[in-house]
Formats: structure tokens, C-alpha cells, sequence
């Protein structure tokens, strides 16, 4: 039986979880997610699941008609008989601060506005199946959302973070300095790709060492939603890996590992490195540049995705580069096209020709 990939392993446990979570919701809810099944990922049925056990909570502690009920008894009846659409505006209301399963637990403008998306998505399927005489969550207007500035590094911090990474007493602590200096190799790898590449901090953990392609410097990564692609990489990133690799190669081969482990990077007891691990060791070096800013690598691909348009002004390349199926993410989020705009359009008009 083939061996299941990196991606396989987080779907199947994705699966796990979203079924644990669907046997506490009311059964009409399997309904529900078989209706959607073909055209919804797994992660998006897992957050649609978790919201749905956040609202029936809700309900059967707040609202009267669910209160006294179990969630798994709540009826699509129900549902139709004591829910309108001040119910729903009132569950907004207690996102704000609420407590789910002994958790204290806090939303903002965003994360309501996915739960909504979420019950209205339920409320929208069984009304279009003639199961609710009435859409009341289709009534209740999206929460605003303000934009956020876009956190990035500029170039003098880029080069600081590579920088401090190569260091070997970026600490001041003699026991952490040598602690991190076993981990050199590979964290530089990891800045160097992350900022080179601008890939998601997902499919850097993915990258298997047979994803490589060194001599043409390539490499696959699995995006979202399950598609291979293949990108590319400078000498400079090249040049990081190749280092990287014989650290790695030594390390394994020390502790008899070096036939078994397949994942590239690798974390200091020489399994496959977690997303939290590379989320906590860009934090780590990025804060000790500009403690002010909050870098995640999510940043970084921001970083990246910058840089490239203002270095080819062609917004479709990076888009395509970064995996994005829509350009219009890639310019809200990633190109700072409207900083760059204004500024040349500052010098488009001429008040005084020159004599």
C-alpha cells in the first residue's frame, strides 16, 4: 500500500476531527455536508462544523424553545418555529465574548463574519430544498470589516533577519545561543525559502527531500485545495539548502535515520518540523529586527509577494507565483500597488513645461 503524503496525513486528521465534531451536531447536519461534500474541502467542512456546534450551544443555552434541549435534539422544526433574524443578529452580539465548552473565547469583525457565512450557508440549503419555510439568515447583513495595515519587511530588514539568523551570539545568552546554533543550518534554509520563494508556511512543512530538483533548482510543493505545482529558486536559496542538506544528512545518518526520514526539514528529535515550530522560529528572528512588528510567515510570503511586483510590475506572475486562483488577492493582500500607484502618478502631470 503507497505510503500516504504529508498532504494525505493532515487531510485524514482534518477528517478525524471533523467527525468528532459532527457527531455532537443535530443530525440534520449530515444532510447538510453530503449536500456540499463535492464542492467544499475538508478544512472548510471542519470550520463549518465547529461554527455550527458554536451557534446549537448557543441556542440551547440562550435562546427559549432550544433551552433544556440537547444539541443533537434540535430539529430543522425548530429551527423554522424559534429562530428569526434577531436571533442570529443576537448570536453575533455573543461572539464578541462567550464561553464554548469551559473555554473563554473572544471574536473579531472577521471571525464573526465566517460564522455568519456559515449559517447562512446552512440556512440557504435547506430552504433552497424546501426543509425551512423561510432563509431569516439571508436578512441579517454582514458584519463591516476594516482593513488591517499589511504587515511586511522592508529590504534593510529582510537582509537584518537573514543576518541574525547566520549569527552565532544573536541571544546574549550563552545557553540559548548554543542551543540555536544547532539549528543554524536549518533555519536559515528555512528564512532563505520562505523569503525567496514566498511560499505558505504549510507547504514548506510539506516539502519532502524527492521534491527537489537541485540541479535545474526547482522544487514541488502541494498547494491548497490538493494541486501539485512546480516552482523555482534562486542560487541564493540553492545555496541555503545545499548547506542545509548536509546538516541534515550528518544529523540523520548519527542517528540511524537517514534511510527513513523523508521530510526536508526536520526538527532538533529528527521528525518532520510543524507549522507551529517554523510559525515560533519566525517570530523568534523577525522580532529581534523590529519587536514592534508581529511577523508571521504568512508575512513573509507578503514580503515576497511585494518585492516580486515591484520588480516586474506584473501582477499576473505573481499571482500565479504564489498560487493564487484570483489576482484580486493578490493585490489585496500581497502587492503594494496602490503605495506604488500614487507615487507614479505623482510625477504623470507637469504643471510648469520646462523651458
Amino acid at each position: 500500500m503507497p505510503k500516504l503524503s504529508y498532504y494525505e496525513l493532515q487531510n485524514q486528521e482534518k477528517y478525524q476531527k471533523f467527525n468528532e465534531v459532527l457527531e455532537q451536531l443535530p443530525f440534520f447536519c449530515n444532510e447538510y455536508f453530503t449536500g456540499v461534500d463535492m464542492r467544499t474541502s475538508v478544512l472548510t467542512k471542519l470550520n463549518y462544523a465547529t461554527d455550527f456546534a458554536i451557534f446549537f450551544d448557543f441556542l440551547v443555552h440562550k435562546i427559549p424553545g432550544f433551552i433544556g434541549k440537547s444539541v443533537q435534539d434540535i430539529t430543522l422544526k425548530d429551527l423554522d418555529n424559534y429562530i428569526d433574524s434577531s436571533v442570529i443578529e443576537y448570536f453575533l452580539r455573543y461572539l464578541s465574548y462567550y464561553s464554548f465548552h469551559g473555554k473563554p473565547c473572544r471574536n473579531g469583525e472577521k471571525a464573526k463574519a465566517r460564522k455568519l457565512s456559515s449559517i447562512r450557508s446552512m440556512f440557504k440549503y435547506f430552504y433552497n430544498k424546501d426543509k425551512l419555510k423561510e432563509n431569516v439568515a439571508s436578512k441579517v447583513s454582514m458584519p463591516k470589516l476594516h482593513e488591517k495595515a499589511i504587515i511586511r519587511l522592508n529590504n534593510d530588514e529582510v537582509d537584518e533577519v537573514l543576518d541574525t539568523v547566520e549569527s552565532e551570539d544573536k541571544f546574549g545568552s550563552e545557553f540559548r545561543d548554543k542551543y540555536n546554533l544547532n539549528a543554524r543550518d536549518r533555519d536559515i534554509a528555512i528564512m532563505t525559502l520562505l523569503l525567496g520563494t514566498g511560499i505558505r508556511v504549510s507547504e514548506c512543512v510539506g516539502i519532502n527531500v524527492d521534491d527537489l530538483d537541485m540541479k535545474n533548482m526547482a522544487f514541488k510543493v502541494t498547494r491548497k485545495g490538493g494541486n501539485v505545482a512546480v516552482l523555482y529558486f534562486s542560487e541564493e536559496v540553492r545555496d541555503a539548502i545545499e548547506n542545509y542538506l548536509k546538516w541534515r544528512y550528518e544529523r540523520l545518518k548519527n542517528a540511524g535515520l537517514a534511510e527513513e526520514t523523508e521530510a526536508l526539514f526536520i526538527s532538533l528529535q529528527n521528525k518532520r518540523i510543524t507549522v507551529r515550530a517554523v510559525e515560533n522560529l519566525v517570530k523568534k528572528y523577525t522580532g529581534l529586527v523590529n519587536p514592534l512588528k508581529s511577523v508571521s510567515p504568512h508575512k513573509l510570503r507578503s514580503t515576497f509577494g511585494t518585492a516580486l511586483y515591484r520588480e516586474t510590475k506584473d501582477i499576473y506572475m505573481v499571482a500565479e507565483v504564489l498560487g493564487h486562483r484570483d489576482v484580486n488577492t493578490t493585490k489585496k493582500h500581497y502587492a503594494a500597488l496602490d503605495e506604488d500607484i500614487k507615487r507614479e502618478a505623482s510625477n504623470k502631470v507637469t504643471l510648469r513645461k520646462k523651458s
